[in-house]
């Protein structure tokens, strides 16, 4: 069956364990239409770059399935039609990264050591410094 990889944004004013049961049941839309959820994250509440529907927050959590497209495209319909979900990307994916997502590691992970630190930049050997 095709991977898939889903992001969806629920409103603010949900709790945590509410939150944690739109994943839940939208896990159970894939089992009944023939697919699985291979693994969920719940990466929190955390501030967007625009409002949507008046909120500038939202509860954001991360899905890896493995579905066939009728399951995906009913999880997405329902989705789309529930009150509390704001948002929802879908993404086909040729195989699923092992381990944690990038917002689910420390910052220091993903940073791989200073932030001062470019590397070799040779491509600038030539270029005169400014007096």
């Amino acid at each position: 069956m095709p991977l898939y990889e889903h992001v969806m944004i629920a409103r603010q004013d949900l709790s945590n364990t509410q939150a944690e049961a739109l994943i839940e049941h939208f896990g159970a839309v894939l089992a009944d239409n023939g697919g699985k959820l291979v693994e969920h994250e719940y990466w929190g509440v955390k501030t967007m770059a625009y409002k949507i529907n008046k909120n500038r927050k939202g509860h954001y959590a991360f899905l890896r399935t493995d579905a066939p497209a009728e399951a995906v495209q009913e999880m997405e319909r329902l989705m789309r039609l529930h009150d509390d979900v704001m948002r929802v990307l879908t993404v086909k994916v040729d195989a699923h990264v092992e381990g944690p997502s990038v917002q689910m590691q420390k910052r220091d992970e993903r940073d791989r050591g200073d932030r001062g630190d470019r590397g070799d930049r040779g491509d600038r050997g030539d270029r005169r410094r400014a007096s």
